[in-house]
């Protein structure tokens, strides 16, 4: 992969990081309005989570 490549993915995912942590604080600030009580919620947020944590693996492996 060439530096141009690596760049451009870097970019690419850190923009995917970036909305993923916007919904994540969206989906926090539902919860807390529901005191807590939204198990939807609260399974939205986890994925969104497991998917926040994958892409920061994919960025640590950009070399």
């Amino acid at each position: 992969m060439t530096e141009d490549e690596k760049g451009k993915q870097f970019l690419e995912l850190i923009d995917k990081q970036n909305n993923l942590q916007w919904n994540i604080v969206s989906k926090l600030t539902a919860l807390v309005k529901s005191d807590w009580n939204s198990e939807d919620i609260k399974n939205d947020l986890e994925l969104l989570i497991i998917q926040h944590s994958e892409i920061t693996k994919e960025l640590n492996n950009i070399e």
